[in-house]
């Protein structure tokens, strides 16, 4: 048991606690299943399961409550399992190890899983809580959301009855969020013979690491760095000047995280090492200022290496470099209907050497536009199409469209301002929230999000704030019980 499960309120961290002990890397949500259907049957509470695995548990009405309408509770099951590279973690066995750090909670050199865990925490509280006058209520865990949203694409017919759903995978106390943005994947597989690697080449490992990263929705206004894109400018720039030959280059992990790391393996002339080496200080220097406000942990280094048995040919080579500088990244535009909010959005995810011959390199587009995430997606599949790769794109998921005069965003306001003595923010915003594909499912729900503050999501830097958690399940409980 972890110190958190002192925290107040204890019910949702003691269930939080139990939720880091079980092992939920997305697409492999079998531990995490079994977890919640013990749950159910430990308290008594009858469930329902889908084929795509998603679970629905649920609790009778109190006493007197039995005609109020059905509550939704929702949040995923699965996290995103991101570590720094100097961490030894298995996330399909390991406990998350939990820390506090002032009024946070972190995790030990991976991400915490808070996100959506804290949300899985809260509603589990609330199917055991006994001092909570409520209707009837639907806890659904979906499965997935990371890394496709299958579990709200899957959702079986006849899962939900509620009206109301309360979405509970938001990121700061205080907001009340009524829409998101829907996406897409642009994925790129470059195919080449690999070449032997040639003689007398002096080679190097260039490594870039202690980018903020964060998630590629709620974090891509915030001028942070792009391992992938840092990295290739030294590429590209070595192609060109000095013959660079490139037998290996990673960087990135997961579709909605920016990455944080990148690494390469190339060669040069012994000719070329000197300038090579006053280039390479050139370039650490630039990158070091050029992000100096924002990545203040930025470390770049350069070691000689063991020579590789094999290179990417230089036509492939080229391609490559100039893809990767060419493609768009980043915000690419602003809601002209909610000021503040990012409307359209590209993410340079990971370039990969999965292996030899095979160059896949993912990208994740956000609109909240869906003619303009179309358009993003298009852009990229430009690029890509010039330097010969092979282009796929997901199917895509979509947005969610706010309705500012539902009842249920009524009662979650009048609740915070009376619980808090303020009015909450409500927005909506970049990041995919599964509620789009409830909408097309269920078109009669209403639906809000909330959630504690969380930071750093989607890295080994996430961290929950810990006082928003009382905030937060204060709310919960207050709209729920208005809702009667």
């Amino acid at each position: 048991m972890s110190e958190i499960t002192n925290l107040s309120p204890r019910l949702v961290w003691q269930y939080f606690d139990e939720i880091t002990r079980v092992p939920r890397p997305s697409k492999k949500e079998g531990k995490i299943r079994a977890f919640l259907i013990d749950f159910a049957k430990k308290h008594h509470l009858d469930y329902r399961q889908d084929a795509a695995g998603n679970i629905v548990i649920l609790k009778p009405a109190t006493p007197g409550c039995e005609k109020s309408p059905v509550v939704i509770l929702q949040s995923h099951m699965d996290m995103v399992c991101e570590k720094n590279s100097d961490v030894t973690f298995d996330f399909d066995n390991d406990p998350i190890r939990t820390r506090i750090d002032g009024e946070w909670v972190r995790a030990e050199g991976t991400t915490l899983g808070a996100d959506c865990g804290i949300g899985m925490a809260a509603a589990m509280a609330m199917l055991t809580a006994d001092k909570v006058e409520h209707g009837p209520i639907e806890a659904l865990f979906t499965v997935d959301e990371e890394t496709g949203l299958t579990g709200a694409f899957g959702l079986g017919e006849g899962m939900l009855t509620g009206k109301y759903l309360i979405n509970l995978d938001s990121e700061d106390e205080g907001e009340i969020f009524i829409g998101c943005a829907g996406g897409i994947d642009t994925l790129a597989t470059i195919l080449y013979t690999p070449e032997p690697a040639p003689a007398g080449l002096v080679w190097f490992r260039i490594a870039l690491s202690g980018l903020k990263g964060g998630h590629s929705g709620d974090d891509i206004d915030k001028g942070r760095g792009n391992s992938n894109k840092l990295l290739n400018r030294f590429l590209r720039y070595g192609t060109r000047e000095f013959g660079l030959r490139l037998a290996q280059f990673d960087g990135g992990n997961l579709r909605n995280a920016i990455p944080r790391e990148a690494f390469a393996i190339f060669g040069v002339s012994a000719g070329c090492v000197k300038p090579m080496l006053e280039r390479f200080e050139t370039y650490k220097a630039e990158i070091t200022a050029e992000f100096q406000m924002t990545e203040s942990s930025l470390e770049v280094t350069l070691a000689e290496e063991p020579a590789p048995a094999q290179v990417v040919d230089e036509v492939t080579q080229r391609r490559l470099v100039n893809a990767v500088c060419g493609v768009p990244n980043g915000v690419l535009a602003m809601s002209s209907a909610m000021p503040g909010l990012v409307e359209t959005s590209t993410n340079l995810a990971s370039v990969k050497f999965p292996e030899p011959g095979r160059i896949v390199v993912t990208t994740s587009q956000r609109s909240s536009v869906g003619s303009a995430r179309d358009e993003a997606a298009a852009s990229v599949r430009a690029v890509f199409d010039l330097a010969g790769a092979r282009v796929i794109h997901s199917d895509g998921y979509p947005g969610w469209n706010p309705n500012p005069g539902s009842r249920l965003l009524k009662v979650a306001e009048q609740t915070y301002e009376r619980l808090f003595g303020h009015a909450p923010k409500v927005r909506a915003i970049h990041a995919g929230l599964e509620c789009g594909l409830f909408l097309e499912k269920y078109p009669h729900l209403e639906m809000v999000s909330f959630g504690p503050t969380l930071r750093g999501v989607h890295s080994p830097d996430e961290r929950l704030e810990i006082p928003t958690v009382d905030k937060f399940w204060k709310l919960l409980v207050g709209v729920v019980d208005a809702l009667r």
